[in-house]
């Protein structure tokens, strides 16, 4: 199967080939400040083959403290982009940066004892196509 992937600023573009092993919602504190959200989304494979379309100079790569969390990103517009991670074992992709259809249901949330206090019963919120005020300055 193949995915395709861009940054938000179209400068980045990459494809995916293969099939992702694991799909996790991962709430350490690390991943949150990555993403400034609940959570980071990512997809995972041992076997999955990335090549990068464009762009491939415009990524950055940032290993906190030499710990092995990785983050890929675009220099431009800072999206998260996929990276190569374990030794080049593992492929990590964000699954925000798919263009393409996720064939995969998410498989867990995964250090929830580091969730966010604001992080419970969101799925209770209202929910709106748009942004639900008119104006805002």
């Amino acid at each position: 199967m193949k995915h395709t992937g861009t940054c938000l600023c179209g400068k980045v573009a990459f494809e995916v080939e293969g099939d992702f092993d694991n799909f996790f919602l991962c709430h350490c504190e690390r991943c949150r400040k990555d993403t400034g959200s609940a959570h980071a989304a990512n997809l995972f494979s041992s076997t999955a083959k990335l090549r990068w379309l464009a762009g491939e100079e415009e990524i950055k790569t940032f290993n906190f403290n030499s710990t092995g969390h990785i983050k890929s990103f675009c220099s431009t517009c800072g999206s998260a982009l996929p990276n190569i991670q374990m030794d080049g074992t593992l492929l990590v992709v964000p699954a925000g940066s798919l263009d393409s259809e996720i064939p995969i249901r998410a498989d867990a949330h995964i250090f929830i004892a580091n969730k966010a206090n604001w992080d419970s019963e969101l799925e209770n919120l209202p929910k709106f196509d748009r942004l639900p005020v008119e104006n805002i300055d």
